[in-house]
């Protein structure tokens, strides 16, 4: 097996190597600043207590997420909270575990509109850097509206330890006592292990490329008009494709 940060330096060169590093860590922190950001609205000031409320990422992931990102390119992070002090513990547990995918989701949505208004720019002549910069500013910005995109429905599987099974623990107490059995907290590190050996984050890249290029080619055209034939993706790297030769290394989601 091919060491993730060689394929990648092999597929996209330096660009794709520290968009990957950069979206995977800066994603991953402000994940896990969201649910303290929602735990601290929700009465429970322990993140804040313990010192969590930080942009250092060895305070999320802690150094053995770090070493494992660098050697496998998968990496986690984790808030601590005390559910038993929100003001109200069960809505307090779905909104909580929520505001980490939503973040996600927000940075995607904001680097694939910039990703789009970036090429729509450069398309239409409203901006005139050189070729390479309009390439790697796209690449950029595709990478972090493509990781956010996975990270954001990964952790919203419901799988334990993901943030999926807590929002359904928090909404029903027999699902609650459904994902505290430890047989089934067993099978959500399968799922951690299938992960590990691309059984499901390879098609849920592929799908998630997929999205990520029709949004951006989609506000391009808003913005810019339509695109000349042929090229429907205009300075989209090619995440998505299998056949592609710029495929970024392995997903790194956040588990929480």
């Amino acid at each position: 097996m091919q060491w993730w940060v060689h394929s990648a330096y092999e597929s996209g060169g330096i660009v794709l190597l520290f968009s990957w590093a950069f979206w995977v860590l800066f994603s991953i922190v402000l994940h896990e600043l969201s649910h303290g950001w929602a735990a601290i609205a929700n009465g429970d000031d322990t993140p804040r207590e313990l010192g969590h409320m930080t942009m250092n990422p060895v305070v999320h992931m802690g150094w053995m997420s770090l070493v494992f990102f660098a050697i496998a390119g998968f990496a986690w992070g984790q808030m601590p909270t005390m559910p038993h002090r929100y003001r109200h513990e069960r809505r307090g547990r779905v909104l909580v575990a929520l505001a980490g995918p939503a973040m996600n989701v927000l940075l995607a949505l904001i680097a694939l509109t910039a990703a789009g208004a970036w090429v729509a720019a450069v398309r239409t002549g409203k901006i005139s850097p050189a070729d390479h910069t309009a390439a790697n500013v796209t690449e950029f910005l595709f990478i972090g509206g493509f990781i956010n995109l996975v990270l954001g429905v990964f952790n919203m599987l419901p799988v334990p330890p993901l943030d999926g099974s807590e929002v359904l623990a928090g909404a029903s107490r027999t699902l609650d006592r459904f994902f505290s059995m430890p047989q089934v907290r067993m099978y959500g590190m399968l799922v951690m292990l299938l992960v590990f050996f691309r059984a499901i984050d390879v098609p849920l890249q592929r799908t998630m490329g997929q999205a990520a290029t029709n949004y951006m080619v989609w506000v391009d055209e808003r913005l810019g008009g339509p695109l000349p034939e042929g090229d429907a993706q205009i300075g989209a790297p090619m995440i998505g494709d299998e056949d592609a030769d710029n495929t970024p290394p392995d997903a790194a989601p956040s588990k929480d």
